[in-house]
């Protein structure tokens, strides 16, 4: 047979759960301390907080090839998107060999090797937006001044 629960002894199991439970709960949380800031994070994470070179410290050959091969997809997938608006399409090589050569012209600290790589941003960025004026009817920017200019802005 089927016991009949009243209002009353269910009100009575919620209340008794949240008394035990809640304080328990409470117990384990304060305890959790750098368990939970550890959570996701380790070297499998994919979100990782080190600058660190993902193959550790570097070889040098080995990052120039991967940057390289980087900047070459980058190219072909601008020669891609170019030729599919039904422009000329890019030297694949020689476009790379040149923004090789760009990001190889800075020796020295650090710091210019980052201005170096904004540098070929920024570069990026005009010659995208002479695109976007072309298309509009509008005169095409001078690439180097406005890199000059721009570089001038952030610094």
């Amino acid at each position: 047979m089927i016991a009949a629960t009243s209002a009353s002894d269910f009100g009575l199991v919620v209340l008794l759960t949240v008394v035990v439970v809640a304080p328990i709960a409470a117990v384990m949380f304060a305890r959790s301390g750098k368990s939970l800031e550890q959570l996701g994070k380790g070297p499998w994470a994919i979100d990782r907080d080190s600058d660190a070179h993902p193959h550790g410290p570097g070889d040098p050959a080995l990052e120039r090839r991967e940057t390289e091969e980087e900047i070459r997809q980058m190219v072909i997938a601008s020669d891609y998107r170019r030729r599919a608006r039904g422009e000329d399409g890019i030297e694949i090589e020689e476009e790379v060999t040149r923004l090789l050569a760009t990001r190889d012209t800075v020796s020295g600290p650090a710091g210019e090797v980052e201005h170096a790589e904004i540098r070929i941003e920024i570069r990026q960025l005009v010659v995208a937006n002479n695109e976007r004026r072309a298309r509009r009817g509008e005169e095409p920017l001078d690439v180097e001044t406005e890199v000059e200019k721009r570089i001038r802005e952030w610094t």
